[in-house]
């Protein structure tokens, strides 16, 4: 299977919310030292704080790592933040619909990690 199939290089060069969220109530910004890739993360909660009314990101990186970003924030927005906080692994990998090798997992994974750090500093 090619690593980079087709809809991975769609949301590589044309990632779904991109940017920044104006006035965000979550700023978070997380960076994988072993590549480089970095990903910044704005989070608009809803009125009651219990779900996400949307979510955008910025960054720098690899194909993976931004194809796996642009299509987290899709499949986050209007979640709840409990649902968000369960997501393993395995939902990344379904959504980008590739095997990856351990190194390009850590890429696949960045968006997710920056998202539950987000969340987890939100809710303390």
């Amino acid at each position: 299977m090619d690593l980079y199939r087709d809809f991975i290089l769609d949301h590589y060069h044309k990632p779904h919310n991109f940017g920044r969220i104006s006035d965000p109530d979550i700023d978070n910004k997380l960076g994988n030292p072993f590549c480089g890739d970095q990903i910044g993360i704005t989070i608009k909660l809803s009125a009651n704080k219990k779900k996400l009314s949307g979510i955008n990101f910025e960054g720098t990186g690899c194909a993976i790592s931004i194809a796996s970003a642009s299509l987290l924030t899709d499949y986050v927005t209007g979640k709840e933040v409990k649902e968000i906080m369960d997501l393993k692994k395995d939902k990344v990998l379904a959504l980008l619909g590739i095997s990856l090798s351990p190194s390009r997992l850590k890429c696949a994974l960045l968006p997710l990690e920056a998202i539950q750090s987000a969340l987890i500093t939100h809710l303390k």
